[in-house]
């Protein structure tokens, strides 16, 4: 009954407006945070408030014990981290409730992309992949293991460091990234629509990859959802057009695919079927090219291998887009951008592409998770433990979403002042110390204790910890070398 009467108050608190209402909605998300999590809630909750109210970035979980509002030793929050417990549904129901970024059209947009947790020397942790990581220089790429976690966040409009994360999956090494992204986009558009977020007769809700997804796959495993799928493609792609009409008494089997449109620089190309110019403030004047009814020619093997039945022919608009420069004097490229939607005409065209920059936001929100909050700085060896701190993160990004308009601006001597309903999420936790203290007290207060015996003083651990390769590379390259000699 206790469950009950706090989500009902939470989502009367929803509906206040103003200050009041705000407060209200942060202080009935901060109640249900408490009740999703079990074993160990008031450790990980005080954590939470301490990873909030600490002045400066989160080095290490040591430190959030220094902090008043947690109020336990750093044996506890660790023991918490391990043993402890998060109700992953309940908190995902928590979060798909919070009040989502407004946009005219009324559309959701949400982003899709993956951030690594670099763990290479923890020989002894388990599912570790094999992570991309860009380098400084050119052509520095490397492939570190890891744990790779795929975001789901809800963007805003404009120019903006503030996204909502609504869903985080760690990347086992043998999963299928298209079947779990399409699984993990697929809770949280049912979880929107039990939250009274889309509701039918709405527009569909646009979700946006970078490249490195294929976005045809996707569309294909979302079709019966009220999605609109829209991704990056590398510049070697080949898509095909609509094959022509049939001829009266034309013979032989129907043509399921047309000319051929590629990608290259340097290619001849079919027109167009709609031309588009938007002049920007920050890229200048930006063309869009579109392409009706454009398809990837699929083939067998690889994402399709095993498929039951003839392989789909999945339509969608095919876009290019060109600027006339960017930010630092770098030279533009053109951009290739598909969605699902074949007959999108030049008004949805310019809005996938505008959709599509917004999704750079995001890249702001995994820096100032991994900065600020300290995401990926816990030296964890169980990925289970890693899972239940992820969590606890984007709870606490969740509390500064719902109170960046109650912070005051506390800025620095060289800061220029921000306006109202503008600050930044550094800005946010600089001034939710003064908010923290006029919040309800959900934590119960700690029992004395002493920490235990431990392992005595010059006694070797004779149970040492398991030692686990490195994603499907390395076994398969394990299994090579040991077949060659």
């Amino acid at each position: 009954m206790a469950v009950v009467a706090f989500i009902m108050s939470w989502h009367e608190d929803r509906d206040g407006h103003g200050a009041a209402g705000e407060r209200g909605r942060l202080a009935g998300f901060r109640r249900e945070l408490y009740l999703s999590l079990g074993l160990r809630r008031d450790v990980l909750f005080e954590a939470c408030d301490a990873a909030l109210c600490k002045p400066g970035r989160v080095l290490m979980l040591a430190e959030l014990c220094l902090e008043p509002e947690c109020r336990r030793g750093h044996g506890g929050l660790y023991d918490a981290l391990n043993c402890g417990e998060v109700r992953v549904a309940r908190l995902r129901r928590a979060l798909s409730g919070l009040p989502l970024p407004a946009w005219p059209d009324g559309r959701i947009r949400l982003a899709v992309d993956v951030s690594n947790w670099l763990r290479p020397d923890a020989a002894t942790s388990p599912d570790r992949s094999f992570c991309h990581c860009y380098g400084r220089g050119k052509s520095s790429a490397q492939m570190i293991p890891g744990w790779p976690y795929s975001l789901v966040a809800a963007l805003e409009r404009g120019r903006t460091s503030w996204t909502l994360p609504l869903d985080a999956v760690r990347l086992r090494p043998d999963d299928d990234l298209a079947a779990v992204t399409a699984a993990q986009v697929r809770g949280v558009v049912t979880r929107l629509a039990a939250a009274g977020h889309w509701k039918d007769g709405d527009p569909d809700i646009m979700v946006i990859f970078d490249a490195g997804y294929e976005p045809a796959r996707l569309a294909w495993l979302l079709r019966d959802l009220p999605v609109q799928v829209t991704g990056r493609l590398g510049t070697n792609r080949v898509f095909r057009l609509p094959p022509p009409p049939r001829r009266p008494g034309q013979m032989g089997r129907p043509v399921k695919h047309g000319a051929e449109l590629p990608l290259a620089a340097d290619a001849a190309r079919p027109e167009p079927d709609a031309v588009t110019t938007t002049v920007t403030s920050r890229y200048g004047a930006a063309a869009a090219l579109s392409w009706n009814r454009a398809h990837p020619k699929l083939k067998a093997r690889g994402a399709w291998e095993g498929h039951q039945g003839a392989l789909p022919v999945i339509e969608g608009t095919l876009i290019r887009l060109t600027v006339d420069h960017l930010p630092h004097g770098r030279a533009p490229k053109p951009v290739w951008l598909w969605t699902s939607r074949p007959d999108a005409g030049p008004a949805e065209a310019d809005l996938c592409w505008q959709a599509f920059l917004r999704r750079f936001d995001l890249e702001h929100t995994f820096r100032f998770l991994k900065q600020a909050l300290g995401w990926t700085r816990p030296k964890l060896r169980d990925p289970a433990a890693a899972d239940r701190w992820t969590w606890l993160v984007l709870a606490v990004f969740a509390q500064l979403w719902l109170a960046r308009r109650l912070a005051a601006d506390e800025r620095l001597p060289w800061q220029q002042p921000c306006l109202p309903g503008r600050l930044t999420p550094a800005r946010v936790r600089r001034g939710f110390r003064a908010i923290h203290r006029t919040m309800p007290v959900l934590a119960a207060a700690p029992k004395p204790g002493k920490p235990g015996p431990g392992r005595p003083p010059g006694a070797k651990n004779r149970r040492p910890a398991t030692r686990h390769d490195v994603g499907k590379a390395a076994r398969e390259l394990e299994t090579s070398s040991s077949a060659a000699g």
